[in-house]
Protein backbone atom coordinates (compact mmCIF):
# COMPACT_ATOMS: atom_id res chain seq x y z
CA UNK A 1 0.00 0.00 0.00
CA UNK A 2 3.00 2.28 -0.08
CA UNK A 3 3.54 2.23 -3.85
CA UNK A 4 2.69 5.76 -5.08
CA UNK A 5 0.26 6.11 -7.96
CA UNK A 6 2.07 6.97 -11.16
CA UNK A 7 1.61 10.53 -12.37
CA UNK A 8 0.61 11.90 -8.96
CA UNK A 9 1.50 15.38 -10.28
CA UNK A 10 -1.15 14.93 -12.98
CA UNK A 11 -3.82 14.08 -10.41
CA UNK A 12 -2.71 16.88 -8.06
CA UNK A 13 -3.01 19.40 -10.92
CA UNK A 14 -6.42 17.99 -11.88
CA UNK A 15 -7.67 18.19 -8.29
CA UNK A 16 -6.37 21.73 -7.80
CA UNK A 17 -8.00 22.84 -11.06
CA UNK A 18 -11.34 21.33 -9.97
CA UNK A 19 -10.98 22.97 -6.59
CA UNK A 20 -10.32 26.38 -8.15
CA UNK A 21 -13.29 26.08 -10.48
CA UNK A 22 -15.63 25.09 -7.65
CA UNK A 23 -14.42 27.92 -5.43
CA UNK A 24 -14.99 30.42 -8.24
CA UNK A 25 -18.52 29.14 -8.86
CA UNK A 26 -19.20 28.94 -5.14
CA UNK A 27 -18.48 32.61 -4.60
CA UNK A 28 -20.99 33.61 -7.28
CA UNK A 29 -23.59 31.09 -6.07
CA UNK A 30 -23.61 32.45 -2.51
CA UNK A 31 -25.78 35.41 -3.47
CA UNK A 32 -28.42 33.24 -5.14
CA UNK A 33 -28.72 31.06 -2.03
CA UNK A 34 -29.41 34.00 0.30
CA UNK A 35 -32.77 34.41 1.99
CA UNK A 36 -35.44 35.63 -0.38
CA UNK A 37 -36.87 38.96 0.68
CA UNK A 38 -40.02 39.78 -1.17
CA UNK A 39 -42.10 42.89 -1.50
CA UNK A 40 -45.59 41.45 -1.21
CA UNK A 41 -47.13 44.55 -2.77
CA UNK A 42 -45.32 44.24 -6.09
CA UNK A 43 -44.63 40.51 -6.50
CA UNK A 44 -47.38 37.99 -7.12
CA UNK A 45 -47.69 34.54 -5.58
CA UNK A 46 -46.22 32.77 -8.63
CA UNK A 47 -43.20 35.07 -8.63
CA UNK A 48 -42.66 34.43 -4.90
CA UNK A 49 -42.88 30.67 -5.45
CA UNK A 50 -40.44 30.93 -8.33
CA UNK A 51 -37.99 32.95 -6.22
CA UNK A 52 -38.23 30.44 -3.38
CA UNK A 53 -37.70 27.54 -5.78
CA UNK A 54 -34.64 29.23 -7.29
CA UNK A 55 -33.29 29.84 -3.80
CA UNK A 56 -33.77 26.16 -2.87
CA UNK A 57 -32.02 25.05 -6.07
CA UNK A 58 -29.13 27.44 -5.40
CA UNK A 59 -28.79 26.12 -1.84
CA UNK A 60 -28.77 22.51 -3.08
CA UNK A 61 -26.11 23.33 -5.67
CA UNK A 62 -24.06 25.09 -3.00
CA UNK A 63 -24.29 22.00 -0.77
CA UNK A 64 -23.14 19.75 -3.65
CA UNK A 65 -20.18 22.07 -4.29
CA UNK A 66 -19.28 21.97 -0.59
CA UNK A 67 -19.32 18.16 -0.57
CA UNK A 68 -17.20 18.02 -3.73
CA UNK A 69 -14.71 20.46 -2.21
CA UNK A 70 -14.45 18.19 0.84
CA UNK A 71 -13.83 15.19 -1.45
CA UNK A 72 -11.12 17.13 -3.30
CA UNK A 73 -9.43 18.12 -0.04
CA UNK A 74 -9.53 14.50 1.13
CA UNK A 75 -8.00 13.31 -2.16
CA UNK A 76 -5.25 15.92 -1.88
CA UNK A 77 -4.51 14.68 1.66
CA UNK A 78 -4.33 11.09 0.37
CA UNK A 79 -1.87 12.28 -2.28
CA UNK A 80 0.29 13.85 0.42
CA UNK A 81 0.34 10.79 2.67
CA UNK A 82 0.81 8.23 -0.11
CA UNK A 83 -2.67 6.70 0.10
CA UNK A 84 -4.05 8.18 -3.12
CA UNK A 85 -5.14 5.52 -5.58
CA UNK A 86 -5.74 2.92 -2.88
CA UNK A 87 -9.23 1.88 -1.76
CA UNK A 88 -10.01 3.21 1.70
CA UNK A 89 -12.11 0.12 2.48
CA UNK A 90 -10.27 -2.93 1.11
CA UNK A 91 -6.81 -1.50 0.44
CA UNK A 92 -6.70 -2.60 -3.20
CA UNK A 93 -5.47 -0.29 -5.92
CA UNK A 94 -8.14 1.87 -7.58
CA UNK A 95 -7.96 1.58 -11.35
CA UNK A 96 -6.38 4.51 -13.14
CA UNK A 97 -9.39 4.67 -15.45
CA UNK A 98 -11.66 5.24 -12.44
CA UNK A 99 -9.35 7.94 -11.09
CA UNK A 100 -9.30 9.67 -14.47
CA UNK A 101 -13.11 9.85 -14.37
CA UNK A 102 -13.27 10.83 -10.69
CA UNK A 103 -9.94 11.72 -9.08
CA UNK A 104 -11.71 12.12 -5.73
CA UNK A 105 -12.84 8.47 -5.65
CA UNK A 106 -11.90 6.96 -2.27
CA UNK A 107 -13.11 3.44 -3.12
CA UNK A 108 -12.44 0.86 -5.80
CA UNK A 109 -15.36 -0.13 -8.04
CA UNK A 110 -16.07 -3.33 -6.09
CA UNK A 111 -16.31 -1.51 -2.76
CA UNK A 112 -18.28 1.39 -4.25
CA UNK A 113 -20.78 -1.11 -5.65
CA UNK A 114 -20.96 -2.86 -2.29
CA UNK A 115 -19.46 -6.13 -3.49
CA UNK A 116 -16.65 -6.05 -0.92
CA UNK A 117 -18.28 -5.95 2.48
Amino acid sequence: MTKPISNSDHFRATLLTLQGELLAVSSTGQEAAQTVELDHTTIGRVSRMDALQQQAMAQAAQQRRHIQLQRIESALQRLENGKFGWCMRCGEEISRKRLEVDPTAPLCIACADGRNR
